[in-house]
């Protein structure tokens, strides 16, 4: 951080007594951990803090510290106030009851009459007086919370911590810093200002492994492009202060539920690939989930398998119907000269170069793979100078009738008369009779045997003038002819 910004960040942080931390949704391991560890470090100071996200928080990090206290649900005021103008007009009593489900309340003057003018409606307001995001691009992330409390987030001073290059920096301090390998990254030097500056030691164990979640998660364990030098200089810095590298290791990658292994092994069958466009991409569908048993938030670091399991791709993507309906999308890259954001915003969402991700709404799975695949494949055909073709993926319908003709390959219907149906059956034996399959043999003098040829003569059928329509409509089952030599 520059010496600017966190001064402000530390001056906010100290000016507040009401924090509401919002981590973006779905939350992952960089976003629940950084929100929760900075819920633990500000009660620290004294702080009245409350943590929301839309999602709940997956089975999968139940072993962080805290996680239970993570609500789903902006609990706000909800006084309706009504105001009583009486500059005017003064009161000589109130009284108020409940009749029939309805609240009368009785305002008598000393002089003159209220009119509707001098009443005025209000709601009661919510009680925090600073919001503090983490790992959250656009306030959209944030679903529901945002959506029903709009009114709040134009109210509150914001600080935006996070680390995409889509951020719209819609914050009263926006610390956002793209090449951060995660949000818990940068929130370790406020931590560390905070201390400072407080007197108190603010990093204890369990924020330091919060923190480390979201670095060694984010960064695939260290193996993704966005892993920085600075990336492992902060994780170094946290396992000294206590993280429980072990513990994360052991819950994040080392334990997976049965219905998740199959939930894996479901979406690695479905691999497709274009190797003309160095894409490889899978979808998991709801009747996925159901045939497993398996949750949503278990699809986890399949991507990330799916970029092990795809040596030479340069772009890998994942597609999920979601329960509550839509598609959302992943994209991994494996090259920085793939920008992953770029393609996602052509769906309106956005990430880093070589992560990023977008939801798709009212779009069933099959359209959604169709137009993605599509989108990206013009997007590669355009860098690799690829002289396009047929489309690698067509329209869902005429894919399966393709699919369909594929197989049979049946040619059309035709009414024959017999005496023609006689002429193909004859002449294809005669092929099948004079042109043997070719074997070469060594050159050797051969005989030639003359082979006589037969003309068969073939019977006209008798066919009556008046009924000749409606009998060669008609095909035997079976005709017999006699040839003589």
């Amino acid at each position: 951080m520059t010496n600017s910004v966190e001064k402000q960040i530390v001056d906010l942080i100290k000016r507040s007594n009401r924090i509401l931390v919002l981590p973006s949704s779905p939350p992952d391991g960089d976003s629940i951990g950084s929100a929760i560890a900075l819920y633990i470090a500000l009660k620290k100071l004294q702080k009245e803090v409350t943590v929301i996200c839309s999602d709940p928080v997956p089975d999968v990090f139940d072993f962080l510290p805290n996680v239970k206290m993570v609500g789903n649900k902006l609990v706000s005021s909800s006084d309706f106030i009504i105001t009583l103008d009486c500059k005017r007009v003064k009161t000589d009593k109130i009284k108020n009851f409940i009749e029939d489900d309805k609240v009368n309340i009785i305002i008598t003057p000393k002089e003159g009459n209220f009119s509707e003018n001098d009443i005025s409606f209000t709601k009661g307001k919510i009680d925090y007086d600073l919001i503090i995001t983490t790992d959250c691009a656009e306030l959209t992330q944030l679903r529901g919370i945002y959506e029903n409390n709009i009114e709040l987030f134009h109210q509150l001073p914001i600080l935006n911590i996070d680390h995409h290059i889509s951020n719209t920096h819609f914050g009263k301090i926006n610390y956002v810093d793209i090449m951060a390998s995660s949000a818990t990254e940068l929130i370790l030097p406020i931590l560390e200002e905070l201390t400072k500056s407080e007197g108190i030691d603010l990093i204890d164990e369990d924020i330091a492994t919060l923190l480390l979640t979201g670095i060694i998660t984010d960064t695939g364990s260290f193996q993704n492009a966005n892993t920085t030098p600075r990336a492992f200089e902060r994780a170094s810095r946290l396992i000294a202060y206590g993280a429980r590298q072990q513990e994360i290791i052991q819950y994040v990658y080392k334990t997976k539920q049965l219905s998740q292994l199959k939930l894996w092994g479901r979406v690695l069958s479905k691999i497709q690939t274009d190797e003309k466009h160095h894409i490889v991409w899978s979808v998991v569908s709801q009747q996925d989930f159901r045939d497993t048993g398996s949750l949503e938030e278990e699809t986890g670091d399949i991507i990330d398998e799916l970029m092990t399991n795809a040596p030479g791709a340069e772009i890998v993507i994942l597609m999920k119907e979601k329960k509550e309906g839509g598609i959302s999308v992943s994209i991994r890259t494996t090259t920085p000269t793939v920008d992953a954001a770029k393609i996602a915003e052509e769906f309106g969402g956005g990430g880093h170069t070589q992560a990023a991700g977008f939801r798709m709404d009212g779009v069933p799975l099959m359209d959604a793979e169709y137009k993605v695949i599509n989108v990206v494949r013009q997007y590669q055909a355009k860098r690799l100078n690829i002289v396009e073709g047929e489309a690698i993926i067509q329209p869902p319908v005429q894919n399966v009738m393709q699919a369909n003709t594929a197989q049979t390959k049946k040619p059309p219907t035709q009414i024959q008369s017999p005496v023609a149906l006689a002429q193909a059956t004859l002449q294809t034996n005669a092929q099948s009779l004079v042109m043997p399959a070719q074997v070469e043999k060594p050159p050797t003098k051969r005989r030639i045997e003359k082979t006589k040829k037969f003309e068969p003569k073939i019977p006209e059928p008798e066919i009556q003038p008046d009924t000749q329509k409606n009998e060669e409509s008609k095909l035997p089952s079976e005709i017999t002819y006699k040839f003589e030599d």
